[in-house]
């Protein structure tokens, strides 16, 4: 690794690719910071048919001390919107232009040339084509989709119609504040425009955030679900299923609470980590049910904390207290004393000290994505599984960060489990009673 820094600043991206074959943009002291500008997520690489993910994520940074079977906390301390518009929607494939799967192989149905070079060239669903022979080449179109504008200073946003849409492509990378060296066309090029004058609030997020996996794979494919297109895929990237489970990290989560001021819990499964980001989006419900949500671009910043010792297999959250779900928020001064009182009326002689945490969990459906999210909690606790479930019923939730299959597994745990694993310290940062 290269000598740590204090503060490593990353503007280069890795063309859709995470894994150790990703030269690395740096090292960083445990304590420091990481600070950089992602490019737009899925839509712009999605129909650039060079990329082979269907992200533009960072260059990894690693992280000095990190060694496999350790963790890194990343602590988000900036993720802030730069874009002025996006546009989105609901995708369809364009049988003919890829092997086995859009995201990874894309293919010029003319002259047959596999992730071929390729130009913006006017406006609209044919804009995007092939350097070598001038053929349309994009392996994607919108079924429904729209563009909006959005308002950085009071969070708030706007779809708009098809004029102002064609207006807006006119200058697409500079209304999507694209990175100097992000390599994508921007979707604001094709100016679909099916929804028009749709207001909603903006709550921006990282959709892929964590460490590099331990074989080189797509960015948009590091995770239970999209990750299952790669078993026995008919490209350079195929895997088998033990592989996919082995390698992955689980950084594409689509979780709309890795927002500024949460913190998240990442596996160490190559020396150094090699934290990455990217897929910044303005905002997304739960489920994230259109596929695609409204990707930006975005600055980040955020702090490194290496965790000795804490082997995981995928991530664990610790979102901030008003993104918890109900049952699993801390109790009030006065919902303890409540508590307290309730006890002594029943004899009850002890009260578990303990606090919010969230595993991920991923899958090929929603329901091995929550099997998933279940084992890890009872691995990593150390906890029965059945009293996971029991915990996550009556004291946290289950809810979907992404369909097809990501979820989080939220319950309150005890302190003394939070200690021995070496987390109650940012467990309390983030949770700290009134």
């Amino acid at each position: 690794m290269s000598e740590a820094r204090s503060v490593v600043e990353v503007y280069q991206y890795s063309g859709g690719i995470v894994g150790p074959g990703i030269g690395s943009a740096g090292t960083v002291r445990d304590g420091g910071t990481i600070r950089t500008g992602t490019p737009p997520g899925c839509w712009g690489p999605m129909i650039t048919p060079k990329f082979q993910g269907g992200h533009e994520v960072t260059l990894p940074v690693m992280v000095e001390g990190a060694e496999i079977g350790d963790a890194v906390a990343l602590k988000l301390k900036k993720v802030q919107v730069t874009s002025l518009a996006t546009s989105s929607g609901v995708m369809e494939f364009v049988e003919g232009r890829y092997l086995g799967d859009p995201f990874v192989a894309k293919l010029c149905p003319a002259c047959g040339l596999a992730s071929p070079p390729s130009h913006v060239e006017g406006i609209g669903d044919d804009a995007v084509r092939c350097d070598g022979c001038g053929a349309e080449v994009s392996a994607f179109r919108f079924s429904n989709g729209y563009v909006i504008v959005l308002d950085r200073e009071n969070n708030l946003s706007l779809t708009v119609s098809k004029d102002v849409a064609e207006s807006i492509a006119g200058d697409a990378r500079a209304m999507a504040a694209m990175p100097g060296q992000s390599a994508q066309h921007s979707i604001l090029a094709l100016a679909r425009a099916d929804i028009a004058g749709l207001p909603a609030r903006m709550r921006p997020f990282l959709g892929n955030i964590g460490t590099s996996p331990s074989r080189d794979l797509p960015d948009s494919h590091n995770a239970g679900d999209f990750g299952s297109f790669l078993v026995d895929a008919p490209h350079d990237y195929a895997m088998t299923r033990d592989e996919l489970h082995r390698h992955k990290t689980d950084g594409h989560m689509d979780t709309n609470s890795v927002r500024e001021g949460a913190i998240l819990i990442c596996p160490v499964k190559i020396p150094g980590g090699g934290v990455y980001m990217g897929d910044m989006h303005a905002q997304q419900g739960n489920g994230e049910i259109a596929g695609h949500a409204t990707d930006v671009s975005g600055e980040v910043e955020l702090e490194v904390e290496v965790i000795k010792g804490l082997a995981l297999d995928g991530p664990i959250l610790l979102q901030r207290a008003e993104d918890l779900p109900l049952l699993a928020q801390p109790l009030t001064a006065a919902e303890r004393g409540s508590v307290a009182a309730l006890a002594e009326r029943y004899g009850q002689k002890t009260i578990e000290e303990n606090a919010p945490i969230t595993f991920i969990g991923s899958g090929v459906t929603l329901n091995e994505a929550t099997h998933n999210g279940l084992d890890r909690a009872a691995a990593v606790t150390g906890l029965p599984l059945d009293e996971i479930l029991n915990r996550a019923t009556i004291a946290g939730s289950i809810e979907i960060s992404r369909l097809p299959g990501v979820v989080r597994v939220t319950f309150l745990c005890p302190i003394h489990i939070l200690k021995r694993l070496g987390i109650a310290h940012l467990v309390e940062q983030q949770y700290r009673r009134d």
